[in-house]
């Protein structure tokens, strides 16, 4: 590795400039006078860029300004002593001491953890002594050169019975001296994460308390110990992004800010983090503490990886088929079912101050005619990455990143095969798996830097695209045009249709927004596209899928806030309040709460109203041609009344249901539950 800083990037005690700019562009214009930039200009740029998001200042007259930059070619540290200081944004003065950190694009780990040893250093008084106290350019490098350079290891967090200091009882919680987790990160990862960290570990050990760190840098990052975590009392994230796995934390107390109030307010931040501790009422991390636990301390099964794997591409590929859909049926609202025949030459022959003038469909005259096209083309764009969203966000949960663009394309080339989101599942698990195996090949320092933008991308793609195209591709697309087909020829026939509706109800009420209700859910979606007056096969589905979709948090709204509010918990009948919106609004999700309580009594009665529902809705013949939205998108469904008609018999029918479970079966434990005001917990 070239060396980091030589004495050519000292500047001692020469007035660089009056501001923080000029300063910034002078220490640009020396890295790129050795050689280690192609551009001062651009590496000023971007540091400047930086700098406008949050000031580099830190207290004791220190500032870092840094960036990564494509201008950047050997991983740099400028270094500037000024007499006098010039103001970076402390809130102490004026800084004397200036780093600026210049890493490439596409730094490797190891410059990135040489640059994290600097900023550490940063906050070690006998460090920043040495450099005031230094006589020439050479004495400044011999400095930083022993600060950040080999066998001098990362300090790490001081166990709170190593602790020099005693806790006070503010300082305590239940008795014993508070235990804390923290997670620093920085937009950059370089700097300010790792002087965070080390600046909440001091105030820790300097407390007599129990504080461990997890910075979150560009190098990757040592996720902490599940034990570590369970046994915290408190959580600080000091973050400028988002936190990493932030589900390790759940039902955590916690205390949020920016990084740099790590390095600024360690104090403050401790004793917020032990006054939110002590609160009942304080602020939470989201999720369940138990499932958190229980889910990173056990190992994860194959058949659990798969499915967390599968729903993370559906969790992605949703927004484009929610904004879509609702688009063309605003299309189609505006512009009359006519429009897709039209809707490509409309709006690449006419624009709004020349609309058309022919085959005016639109109750809403040819203005209507115009939006209607556009709005529809759009969204027919959107629903077009349906599979490959599905496909390259599959990769990602596999792979990371790197998978992103493998998946993508295996995406495309299933929807090029005809193999529809079958395809795309197979594909963005191969793009996944072969991005995943080749992120893990031992490559040379060299070639790392380029094997996640390049090699993995382009091996990736081979691979997965390849073999769709060569063996998988149009078996699968046999398989489902046969698929497609059978559930045509149902939806065709009285009978038949009717219990196609059971089905899909069934499949959307067993898990509540899990992998049964989102496979169901994906196939509706995917034969939307196709739908229309001639082809309503596929209205018909996704409207049983989205009415049966409804029921169950409606029906426990209906039954903990009208039917028996006096079967439901306090909290439960809060969440029967929000429930009435999220039914309303297709979200099965606000079901949860009362299945996790219950389910052995809320998942059948909810999968009977869905099955009821999903079977009047193909009766009743209703079709949407919006996949999401519930009652807000009665405009894009028909016949009305079949759907109000469908979803109320289903929502009344699991009401009545889950009331009568509550009443009737294992009633000691329910008497039990009434007495203490909670609902006993079946387990599942």
């Amino acid at each position: 590795m070239s060396q980091t800083i030589t004495a050519e990037l000292v500047s001692l005690d020469t007035p660089l400039g009056s501001d923080k700019a000029a300063v910034i562009r002078s220490l640009a214009a020396r890295v790129a006078q050795q050689g280690r930039a192609t551009d001062a200009e651009a590496l000023f740029a971007d540091a400047w860029a930086r700098e406008q998001k949050d000031e580099t200042g830190l207290p004791g007259g220190i500032a870092i300004p840094h960036a990564k930059s494509a201008a950047v070619v050997t991983p740099s540290l400028a270094f500037a002593r000024l007499k006098p200081g010039v103001d970076f944004g402390a809130a102490d003065g004026p800084a004397d001491l200036v780093f600026l950190i210049a890493a490439p694009d596409g730094a490797a780990e190891a410059h990135l953890a040489v640059l994290s040893k600097l900023a550490r250093s940063l906050m070690q008084d006998d460090f920043t002594a040495g450099l005031r106290a230094a006589t020439t350019a050479d004495d400044v490098v011999a400095i930083v050169n022993a600060a950040i350079g080999e066998g001098q290891a990362p300090r790490a967090a001081a166990p709170a019975a190593a602790a020099t200091a005693t806790a006070s009882d503010a300082l305590s919680i239940d008795g014993h001296p508070a235990r804390i987790v923290a997670v620093t990160a920085c937009a950059t990862g370089i700097a300010h994460t790792f002087m965070a960290a080390d600046a909440l570990t001091a105030a820790g050990k300097k407390a007599g308390i129990d504080l461990v760190v997890e910075p979150q840098g560009s190098s990757g990052y040592q996720a902490l110990p599940r034990d570590v975590i369970d046994g915290a009392d408190a959580v600080i994230f000091a973050t400028d992004v988002d936190v990493r796995e932030p589900g390790r934390f759940a039902g955590k107390p916690v205390v949020r800010s920016g990084v740099k109030r790590g390095i600024e307010q360690p104090d403050q931040l401790i004793a917020e983090a032990i006054a939110t501790a002590k609160n009942p009422n304080g602020a939470r991390v989201s999720g369940n503490a138990e499932a958190a636990s229980a889910s990173s301390a056990a190992p994860i099964s194959f058949g659990a990886r798969i499915q967390r794997i599968l729903l993370t591409g559906v969790s992605y590929m949703i927004p484009f088929v929610a904004g879509g859909g609702l688009l063309i049926a605003l299309g189609f609202a505006l512009g009359g079912y006519e429009i897709t025949a039209d809707a490509g030459t409309i709006i690449t022959q006419n624009s709004l101050w020349d609309l058309p003038t022919e085959n005016i469909t639109s109750p809403f005259g040819p203005l209507g005619q115009y939006l209607g096209a556009v709005f529809f083309m759009i969204g027919a764009t959107s629903m077009g990455f349906l599979v490959s969203a599905l496909a390259g966000y599959i990769a990602y949960a596999i792979a990371d990143r790197p998978g992103i663009a493998p998946g993508f394309v295996a995406g495309a080339v299933a929807v090029l095969m005809n193999a529809g989101f079958i395809g795309g599942i197979v594909g963005g698990l191969l793009a996944g798996v072969v991005a995943w195996w080749l992120g893990r090949l031992p490559a040379p320092r060299w070639l790392r830097g380029l094997m996640p933008v390049v090699i993995i991308p382009l091996v990736g793609s081979i691979v997965a695209s390849g073999l769709l195209i060569l063996f998988l591709g149009r078996p699968i697309a046999t398989l489902m045009t046969w698929l497609t087909d059978w559930l045509t020829s149902l939806t065709e026939s009285g009978g038949s249709a009717v219990v196609l509706g059971i089905i899909l109800g069934l499949m959307m009420c067993f898990d509540l927004g899990g992998p049964v209700n989102k496979v169901a859910y994906s196939f509706a979606v995917a034969g939307l596209a196709a739908g229309s007056i001639d082809n309503p096969a596929p209205l018909y589905i996704m409207g049983a899928v989205m009415a049966s979709g409804m029921v169950p948090p409606l029906a426990m709204a209906l039954a903990s806030t009208v039917l028996a509010r006096k079967l439901f918990t306090p909290v439960e009948r809060e969440n029967g309040k929000a429930a009435w919106l999220l039914g309303a609004s297709f979200i099965s999700e606000g079901a949860i709460p009362f299945a996790a309580a219950d389910p052995l009594r809320v998942i059948p009665a909810s999968m009977v109203g869905g099955a009821v529902t999903g079977a009047l809705c193909m009766l009743f013949q209703v079709g949407s041609y919006a996949p999401h939205g519930g009652i807000f998108v009665l405009f894009a469904i028909s016949p009305i009344w079949g759907f109000l008609v469908a979803l109320a018999a289903g929502v009344v029918v699991t009401g009545f249901l889950v009331v009568g479970f509550k009443r009737f079966i294992a009633p000691k434990e329910l008497a039990q539950a009434e007495s203490n005001l909670q609902v006993a917990a079946v387990p599942a």
